[in-house]
């Protein structure tokens, strides 16, 4: 015999299938799980930044004490000396005198890390010299006018 009412879909075993549901939330839960293990391998393989950890006047110039050793580029303009670090530290400045020459130095912030910079009335020469210690890293600067 034949069915008398309409065919309408609505039977009562008829429901929707939670199973595309639950892949959406496995798929992203999966990704989010990915997402967060690439930050933490990111983080732990990162290097902390060298920082400075102070700076003497010594006679012949000036002595920095880093924790490792740090990134460094240097530039001669007009006379002045220019040092720039890839380090993290405070600002500071003072005034060295070497040969009857008063020179004044100057360490602070930029975008790109320390900026040491040493100024005098007369032209500059500088040389420098890095070596590991038992405490980290110390860069000893030669700072002398040129004659």
């Amino acid at each position: 015999m034949g069915v008398t009412r309409a065919e309408d879909g609505k039977h009562s075993t008829a429901s929707s299938d939670p199973r595309p549901r639950l892949r959406r939330r496995f798929f992203a839960s999966l990704v989010l799980i990915g997402l967060l293990l690439g930050l933490l391998i990111g983080r732990l393989t990162t290097p902390e930044p060298v920082q400075l950890l102070r700076a003497e006047a010594i006679a012949e110039g000036l002595r920095l004490w880093f924790d490792h050793e740090p990134e460094l580029h240097a530039e001669r303009i007009d006379g002045a000396i220019g040092l720039l670090f890839q380090a993290q530290g405070s600002a500071r400045h003072g005034e060295l005198e070497v040969q009857d020459a008063r020179i004044r130095w100057r360490l602070q912030h930029t975008e790109k890390g320390l900026l040491l910079h040493f100024v005098a009335t007369r032209p500059l020469m500088a040389d420098w010299q890095g070596k590991a210690v038992a405490d980290g890293w110390r860069l000893d600067v030669a700072v002398a006018p040129l004659r």
